[in-house]
C-alpha cells in the first residue's frame, strides 16, 4: 500500500509538471487522466503487477487527458459537463445524450450504462463517453456518483 502511494505522488508530481511546459488546458487535462488511469490500474493486479498496472494507467490516462486538455476549449467543456449531469442525472440506461459546439466543430456523448447503490446508499452510475475532437472520437468509461447536492461526481 505504502508503495503504491509513493508511486501515485511521484507520477502526479511529474505529470503535474506538464502544466509549465505543455500549459494550463493541456497539463491540467494531462493531471486529470493521469490521475484517473492510475485509480483504474490499482484495481488490477496484485504486488509489483499492481505497481506496473498504475504506471501504465497513468501514462495512458494522462496522453489521453492531455490531448483532450489540448482540444478542447471552455466551450466545449461547459458543454460536455452539462451535457453528462443531464444525462447522469435523467437520461435511463443505455440511452445517449449528445452535445455539440458549432463554432469549435467539437461534439460528444454520454451514455449511462448502469445503476447501482452503495452500502451506504449512495446512487453511482457507469457511463461510457465518446468525445469527437477534429473528427477524431475517443472513448472514456467510468462511474459517477450522485452527491447529496444533486450532483454528479466522477469516481474514476
Amino acid at each position: 500500500m505504502r508503495k503504491n502511494l509513493t508511486l501515485w505522488l511521484i507520477i502526479i508530481l511529474l505529470i503535474g509538471g506538464c502544466t509549465q511546459y505543455y500549459g494550463p488546458k493541456e497539463g491540467t487535462g494531462a493531471l486529470l487522466g493521469a490521475t484517473a488511469g492510475a485509480i483504474l490500474g490499482s484495481n488490477i493486479g496484485k504486488g509489483q503487477g499492481n505497481i506496473a498496472a498504475i504506471a501504465i494507467g497513468a501514462l495512458a490516462g494522462a496522453l489521453f487527458g492531455q490531448e483532450i486538455g489540448r482540444s478542447l476549449d471552455r466551450a466545449d467543456r461547459i458543454a460536455m459537463g452539462q451535457n453528462a449531469q443531464y444525462s447522469l442525472e435523467y437520461t435511463p440506461s443505455h440511452e445517449t445524450t449528445y452535445w455539440n459546439n458549432p463554432d469549435s466543430g467539437n461534439s460528444g456523448s454520454m451514455t449511462p450504462t448502469g445503476t447501482f447503490q452503495k452500502g451506504d446508499g449512495q446512487y453511482c452510475r457507469e457511463y461510457q463517453q465518446v468525445v469527437s475532437i477534429s473528427g477524431k472520437k475517443q472513448e472514456a468509461y467510468g462511474t459517477a456518483c450522485r452527491q447529496p447536492d444533486g450532483s454528479w461526481i466522477i469516481q474514476n
